[in-house]
């Protein structure tokens, strides 16, 4: 029969900090601290193992769990020199959860367990302090009835009010014995009325009770949430805690604390902590008082104080990490009741991961680079709320809508409608936000100018998300809650209207929407980030890029460390006011030669752009993707036109323009399609109409050749897109490297360039040996792989996702977190099948997944040369894919031991 209960005590326990999987985090630590002296209350654990077959067994206990149970309580009983339910000398337990991470308040916990009316007398005979007896006794009375009994916590909370009301006091701890015993008279008349049942006076009876509860929490839904939102798997089930209390609320002489070993805000090597003069644990996190400083405890106890100064330093050295200690002093005694690794913000991760590494020599430089998730680097590159500001506005009910966190940040400015007019806004020097039900490429320019961006559609790839993450953009997507009427130029939200020029707050990493101008916080790189990010340069061998579309991004892309630019998306090029309308000339056009004149009058736009990046880009690669979109994306909307054209013609004036606007509206049905993103597009776009690709081959290497004569090293990379035949690539090669050749030859200056193809289309990955004969380089453009492989539109999605997660049959959103499993294994075989032809055939991926951790993992273990991303989300992109390297070594040296 397995063992499910491994019991700490006496200076020895049967765990230890190895045991984390199986004794949960609290558990393990605990027997740690007790194999190394540190004073720490006898108790047991009962594993996560226990949990999960509790849960298999449709909530019964395994074979022999409670038998184990009885035998360690009485171990316990023997350590401490009490017993459980003794009138005389009764034994208090308190019930703790405890996963194999860090859960903090999301499961539950019961003090003061063993409590009964007959122990309450017993323990106030034997501590002579009546007070502390009826105290602890209501206490209980109030966790076991929120906890294990299921009524509102704030019942008791009311009942506590009163008896201080009656007493005249203000403070708990203010309350007298007599009429706190008449509370506990009270409490146990409100269990009676909600329960129709006595409160339990077995202390057995209450241990099961809640033992049961306590593995019932880890399925509770703030603990099911917090697990979605970290990625923690929901079979891995919580341990139990079970430990001898000690009491912070004997006098004045007691209390208790939470401290960190370091600050967790600044990673600042400095004791930070709060206690609190007789009280228990829960007095501390509930803000029932205001606690002291944990410095203020030198005065007041300074033996207990230099005892935990040391017993905070070895444990930082033995663990090798800032820890989070929770500590009780009873009557003078100092007792450690939980260490664990502490959280922290982003900026103090890195400082505490360089101090130690660089300074302290407690880690190597692998394991400070493993000890910072690479997604909170995100907190250093956006600037932040000021915490206590927002929880102040949304306290307040301004609190609007929740969307998805699309791209992250906060933003706050005036509300507008138009990208036209938030541009106009912008220069006046206003902040906006701009609000559309969903957003187009002719929005770009209004992006740009916003601060941030809300849309009441789309999902976390949507051309809103896509496009405001490149530019580091505060963007909040699929706020379905929120009715855009642009008519009217206003949103509703609930019963709340936002009008055209109100402020609204935008947070990019929880999705919230708030009426209101919450402070922001700028951003600051640390020169700890930088070390830090140079650490892991040093380590990773997957290469990291950028996607950027002008000098600017791609300027910005350098200061952030990129490699190359990895994608340059060309079609946001055209949208620039005196480009449009040739663009629409060039689509407008009624024959070949007409559309070539358009074409010619944009080359010298495009060369111009591309002179610009190269040039920042000097010495490095740049992957620009020829046109991509459908064309009816640079027309207007056929919906404007009608309206314009309606009252026009209703007006019977400008007959010119009537007659334009029917041109244009007859053009607009003829490119309209029933399934754009899988129809005329890419290359399909460039083989029915060459003069388009030409000319932007052409501009490539002009501009290649103008800055290769400045002095400029220059790599241009072209890059065919939606290619899905082998005739597909071959035509568009062919065609390609006529062009560019040309140039060469016209211009005298050789240039070495690449032509390679983006494999977004299944087929494409399984063709991939075929493909690979032509194309020079491949670069998964895993957002439409996902679409196509799924069969999901990713601006549609957000209406059947949410209920896939919830209910399991996904793991993640695929157009956030790389699908490994189906799309995937197409990378990989198209990898490996393209390999097979062109051994040396760089492989890169520039789709969103590029700066997302597990997907950058995944690139590295199937052997691509880079990964491409948007400029702000570089930083992540390095520290991932250095985890990458550093967990295959570690793997690696397992294996061969």
């Amino acid at each position: 029969m397995a063992k499910h209960v491994y019991f700490f005590g006496g200076g020895k326990a049967e765990g230890s900090a190895q045991m984390r999987n199986l004794l949960g985090g609290k558990g393990c630590d605990l027997a740690e601290m007790t194999n190394l002296g540190i004073p720490v209350p006898p108790g047991f654990t009962i594993t996560t193992e226990a949990c999960v077959e509790y849960f298999n067994r449709e909530r019964r206990y395994p074979d022999g769990l409670w038998d184990e149970v009885r035998t360690n309580l009485g171990r316990l009983e023997s350590a401490i020199n009490l017993r459980f339910g003794d009138p005389e000398r009764p034994l208090l337990v308190s019930v703790r959860s405890g996963a194999r991470v860090s859960m903090p308040g999301m499961m539950d916990t019961v003090l003061n367990l063993g409590l009964t009316d007959q122990t309450a007398i017993g323990l106030a005979r034997r501590t002579r302090n009546p007070r502390f007896a009826w105290d602890c006794y209501r206490r209980f009375i109030t966790m076991f009835g929120d906890v294990v009994l299921g009524i509102p916590r704030q019942a008791f909370e009311h009942l506590l009010d009163e008896t201080k009301a009656r007493a005249r006091v203000k403070t708990d701890a203010e309350v007298p014995a007599d009429a706190l015993q008449d509370l506990v008279a009270r409490d146990r008349a409100l269990v009676e009325e909600k329960t129709g049942r006595v409160f339990p006076q077995d202390p057995l009876e209450q241990l099961r009770l809640a033992i049961d509860a306590v593995f019932n929490s880890w399925n509770n839904p703030r603990a099911v949430t917090y697990r979605k939102i970290h990625g923690i798997p929901h079979d891995w089930g919580t341990a139990v805690t079970v430990m001898a209390m000690v009491f912070g609320n004997l006098g004045d002489n007691s209390g208790t604390g939470v401290a960190f070993t370091r600050d967790p805000a600044t990673g600042e090597k400095r004791f930070f902590g709060e206690f609190l003069v007789n009280a228990q644990g829960e007095d501390v996190v509930a803000g029932i008082r205001t606690p002291e400083l944990i410095t203020a405890l030198e005065k007041r106890a300074p033996k207990v104080y230099d005892e935990l100064v040391k017993i905070k330093d070895r444990l930082e050295r033995h663990y090798r990490d800032m820890q989070d200690i929770e500590f009780t002093v009873q009557d003078g005694t100092l007792y450690l009741l939980q260490t664990r690794a502490g959280k922290r913000t982003a900026a103090a991760a890195v400082k505490i991961a360089v101090d130690m590494a660089a300074h302290e020599e407690l880690i190597d430089r692998e394991t400070a680079l493993l000890r910072v998730d690479p997604r909170v680097l995100n907190q250093l590159l956006h600037p932040v709320f000021d915490a206590t500001d927002k929880a102040r506005a949304i306290s307040k009910g301004r609190l609007l809508a929740k969307g998805l966190p699309a791209a992250p940040g906060a933003a706050v400015g005036r509300v507008v409608f138009e990208a036209d007019r938030a541009v106009e806004w912008a220069k006046g020097g206003q902040k906006v936000i701009l609000v559309r039900s969903e957003t187009s490429p002719e929005d770009v320019a209004g992006m740009y100018a916003a601060e941030g961006i809300l849309t009441s559609r789309g999902g976390l790839t949507s051309h809103a998300a896509v496009v405001a993450r490149g530019m580091g953009k505060c963007c909040v997507v699929g706020a379905g809650d929120v009715y855009v009427d642009e008519e009217s130029r206003a949103f509703q939200a609930g019963r709340t209207i936002v009008r055209e020029g109100d402020i609204v707050s935008l947070d990019g990493d929880t999705g919230e929407v708030i009426l209101e101008a919450i402070r922001l916080i700028p951003p600051s790189i640390s020169g700890e980030l930088q070390v830090f990010l140079k650490w892991a340069d040093e380590i990773r061998t997957l290469g990291v890029r950028a996607n950027a579309d002008t000098p600017e991004d791609a300027r910005k892309a350098r200061q952030f460390g990129a490699e190359g630019i990895g994608l340059v998306r060309t079609e946001h090029m055209f949208f620039q006011a005196e480009r449009i309308p040739i663009v629409r000339e060039m689509i407008m056009a009624a024959d070949t030669a007409a559309r070539r004149k358009a074409v010619d009058r944009l080359l010298p736009f495009q060369r111009e752009d591309f002179i610009g990046i190269f040039r920042a880009m000097d010495g490095l690669p740049v992957t620009i993707r020829l046109l991509d979109p459908p064309l009816h994306e640079f027309l207007p909307r056929f919906t404007d036109l009608l309206e314009e054209h309606t009252r026009l013609d209703a007006l019977g004036i400008n007959p010119a323009r009537v007659k334009e606007l029917e041109e244009v509206m007859a053009k607009v049905r003829v490119l309209q399609e029933f399934n754009p993103m899988l129809g005329h597009r890419g290359c399909r776009l460039g083989i029915t109409f060459p003069e388009i690709y030409e000319m932007q081959v052409r501009a490539i290497m002009e501009a290649a050749c103008a800055v290769a004569r400045e002095g400029v090293t220059v790599e241009p990379e072209i890059m065919i897109p939606l290619t899905g035949t082998v005739g597909e690539m071959n035509l568009t090669y062919e065609m390609s490297k006529t062009a560019a050749d040309a140039v060469i030859f016209e211009t005298g200056v050789k240039v070495k360039y690449l032509i390679g193809t983006m494999i977004e289309v299944p087929r494409a990955a399984l063709v991939a040996d075929q493909i690979a004969r032509e194309a020079e380089f491949f670069s998964f453009g895993t957002n439409d792989l996902t679409q196509m492989t799924f069969g999901y539109s990713r601006d549609d999605v957000g209406k059947f996702l949410p209920y896939y997660l919830d209910r399991g049959l996904v793991p993640a959103d695929p157009f956030s977190v790389l699908d490994q499993e189906g799309v995937g294994e197409l990378v990989r075989i198209g990898i490996e099948r393209g390999r097979k032809t062109r051994p040396s055939l760089k492989v890169g991926i520039c789709g969103e997944h590029g700066g997302e951790p597990a997907s950058v993992e995944f690139c590295h273990r199937v052997g691509m040369t880079y990964v491409s991303c948007s400029p702000f989300m570089l930083p992540i992109a390095r520290l991932a894919a250095a985890h990458a390297r550093i967990k295959e070594q570690r793997s690696r040296e397992v294996t061969n031991a």
